[in-house]
């Protein structure tokens, strides 16, 4: 029997326009979940859908549709694709015009109604300036504000109603209708409208019979909510402007060779295979291979290292990075969505684009919330009503249970915060995957780091050489390199490189796999390797190298040993820094390698790594192994690998951070990608995820901390609904403002992007 066919999904992009709260978006996402065959996520700060679809089920238009049919609006940012393969569209541009169109009317719509507000509010709260009739003239400027600037909230609370879902838009329409029909009752109906009425301010509400109106009420709570908007809708247009700043970095054209002749191309031209040059001073149009040429390569704008990369034929380069000073002639490996920047953008946009545990919690809590508020606002009513305190006093402390329960800043407390952590990681090359790595991040106790290319540079080279009785030590380098320039093996490279000269010509040169190499120099057989005749007194200097944690090579002219080369895979720079910076933040250090264990220990001491957390002699395999013991022990793991032979272990971990210059596999198997190639990273990575994290806990408890001690103030009577609907739009701009300090996030290490 055969196993079914799992159907390919199709991915699709939408725009979503028209939420006003979380309470939108988890509507829309709940009505498109209920579609056949249909997994989606709605996220209201980003102002997107990410959805996977069943094609044979569901088509992109039915989706759309779903989405108009809850109420608001939808575009497609990119075309759905089988399987997921997101294309560099113009999509941000989309929800950016989208954006910029809605604060713009909502900017208008703010400041003419505050200057309708503001006569309203001076004129009924100072008795001096209370005229014959004005309540009558207050009458009519409300009523413009109310049927007009409040539109937006009464017809989403209308759209909501017809689908039977309540949200903060409902708090706020009933509020202000609330508080404007009341007004008419008194006027028409009471002893309001009568030509010598007179109000006067107070901070907490007052029973005066049928004498109050609430009319400078309605036009605050309204004016202050389109200002509250409007700042929000801006704040999200700030936190991300990272990311379009990062998907913005890349050339526009390119000057490709083709039939001998030099032509200019757009960069959407490009094809893999394809040859250009690139000049001193230009942006590199994509990833690409140097085939000609030799150039230092600014990479700061992806990596943050601050220091050039030399480059020569056979190097790959990134797009995006600068070309500083040689000239180069590059093919293009990898083009359009397959670049290293388009990867870049798609992983911080899928972070943006998902949702925290905590989100998911808050927003079950916002199902429930509006209509708890609503029972709550009811029962202060017919409370204070059975109590005798008066139907004004009464009504005042409804309209301020409505209107001061909004849930605004709860819904923006967590999707803000990752907005602008995850745009701000990105302009460091600190690529976080998903807000749930966010939580990992604070509970990882324990951090596994592999050696070669994460603590150490992972290149070999040349510490010391021994020379035997007779010999100098240049002589046995020479000897050396003239043998090892017709090897591959990075031993071999590193002597090669440690001679300063040109290596002599030989004849006759072979190798012995695991053993070494041989040659004839000047008319002498030369074999360099492990030794086979008897060292004598350079035994003991072969011997130490070894204990060091290096590779001894032993130099043989004609049977006889003339020297000893010391070879070590140095430790970086900052590796020592960084291992002390990531037990500050509580992680205790393990070292992790397939070398030898005299290697292991050495670096281990250089880095201030316990001896008893050394782990040696692992093949990759085995790394896995390591890390599922080390969870066994009740130990919340992290590691930090370069992304290939780790790949494994990496996502074993609770916690995976791949080094190595976003490499495919350090992308695929990481929770966190350091595009920087230092250790120090590691370091920031942790940090800006840890302060990502604490702002969404300051938010939300502001968020929670604000309703729970408000509603029972507003609930028992103590508070006016003008300063109610005051105080809850600050709510939600202190909340966008906290979460924008986030921008200001520095790395501890210069290699970090601590330009």
């Amino acid at each position: 029997m055969t196993a079914p066919e799992i159907p390919a999904l199709q991915h699709l992009e939408l725009g979503v326009t028209g939420m006003t709260c979380t309470s939108c978006s988890s509507r829309v996402e709940r009505k498109l979940n209920k579609l056949d065959g249909v997994d989606a996520s709605v996220n209201f700060s980003t102002e997107t859908a990410a959805i996977d679809f069943d094609p044979a089920r569901t088509t992109p238009d039915a989706l759309v549709d779903a989405i108009r049919g809850a109420g608001y609006d939808a575009f497609e940012l990119a075309p759905a694709h089988a399987p997921r393969d997101d294309s560099p569209a113009s999509g941000d541009e989309l929800i950016d015009d989208a954006r910029d169109r809605e604060a713009a009317h909502l900017k208008r719509t703010a400041l003419w109604s505050a200057l309708v507000t503001v006569p309203v509010v001076i004129i009924s709260m100072v008795p001096a300036l209370q005229f014959t009739n004005w309540q009558w003239a207050v009458l009519a400027a409300t009523t413009l504000v109310f049927f007009s600037a409040g539109s937006v909230f009464h017809r989403a609370a209308l759209a909501n109603l017809r689908h039977g879902a309540t949200t903060m838009d409902t708090l706020v329409s009933l509020g202000t209708t609330a508080a404007y029909a009341w007004s008419i009752w008194a006027l028409f109906f009471g002893n309001a409208g009568h030509a010598g009425m007179q109000m006067e301010m107070s901070i907490f509400p007052a029973d005066t019979g049928m004498d109050e109106i609430y009319l400078e009420t309605v036009c605050v709570v309204i004016t202050f909510l389109l200002l509250g908007r409007w700042f929000e809708v801006r704040a999200k247009g700030q936190s991300s402007q990272a990311l379009r700043d990062l998907l913005n970095m890349g050339a526009k054209d390119a000057a490709v060779l083709r039939d001998g002749r030099e032509v200019r191309v757009p960069v959407s031209e490009l094809a893999v295979g394809d040859t250009f040059i690139v000049r001193p001073g230009e942006k590199i149009p994509t990833d690409g291979r140097v085939i000609e040429g030799a150039s230092a390569v600014d990479e700061s704008m992806l990596t943050g290292e601050s220091v050039p990369v030399d480059v020569e034929p056979g190097a790959t380069v990134t797009g995006a990075t600068l070309n500083t000073s040689g000239r180069l002639i590059v093919e293009a490996t990898r083009v359009g969505s397959e670049t290293t920047l388009a990867q870049m953008g798609r992983l911080v946009r899928d972070a943006q684009a998902g949702k925290a545990p905590v989100e998911r919690l808050v927003d079950r809590i916002s199902r429930v919330f509006v209509p708890t508020v609503i029972v709550i606002s009811l029962i202060s009513l017919v409370a204070h009503l059975a109590l005798d305190y008066g139907a004004a006093a009464s009504f005042t402390a409804a309209v301020a249970v409505l209107i001061i329960a909004c849930p605004c800043a709860l819904g923006l407390a967590t999707p803000t915060a990752i907005l602008v952590g995850t745009g701000r990681g990105a302009q460091l090359g600190l690529l976080i995957k998903g807000p749930e790595i966010l939580e990992n991040t604070r509970r990882a106790d324990t951090i596994v780091l592999d050696k070669t290319g994460t603590v150490t540079t992972g290149e070999m080279s040349v510490t010391d050489t021994f020379p035997a009785k007779g010999y100098a030590a240049d002589e046995v380098l020479a000897l050396a390199a003239a043998v090892e320039a017709g090897a591959e093996h990075p031993i071999a490279q590193a002597i090669v490189r440690a001679y300063p000269g040109e290596p002599a010509h030989v004849t006759g040169f072979s190798t012995e796999p695991g053993a070494g190499a041989s040659a004839v120099v000047d008319g002498r057989e030369v074999r360099v390797g492990r030794p086979v005749a008897d060292l004598g007194r350079l035994a003991e200097a072969f011997a130490a190298t070894e204990r060091d944690g290096g590779t001894a090579v032993a130099v043989e002219v004609d049977g006889a040993p003339v020297g000893v080369v010391a070879i070590h895979d140095t430790v970086k720079p900052d590796s020592l820094e960084a291992i002390s910076a990531l037990r500050d933040l509580g992680l205790t250090p393990h070292l992790l390698t397939g070398d030898n264990e005299g290697a292991a220990r050495a670096v281990a001491e250089q880095v201030g790594i316990d001896a008893a957390n050394v782990t040696a002699g692992v093949r990759p395999a085995d790394k896995v192994d390591v890390v599922e013991r080390l969870q066994g022990q009740g130990k919340h793991v992290a590691m930090v690998g370069d992304g290939v032979n780790d790949a494994a272990a990496l996502a074993q971990a609770d916690l995976g951070m791949a080094m190595g210059a976003g490499t495919d596999v350090a992308i695929e198997a990481s929770d966190i990608t350091l595009m920087g190639n230092s250790l120090g990273s590691a370091v920031d990575g942790i940090r800006l995820s840890r302060r990502v994290l604490a702002t969404i806990k300051g938010n939300l408890f502001w968020a929670f901390a604000y309703n729970v001690i408000l509603i029972p103030v507003a609930a028992i009577g103590f508070l006016n609904p003008m300063l109610a609907g005051i105080a809850m739009a600050f709510s939600s701009v202190f909340v966008v403002s906290n979460s924008l300090r986030l921008r200001g996030f520095r790395p501890q290490f210069s290699s970090a992007g601590g330009k």
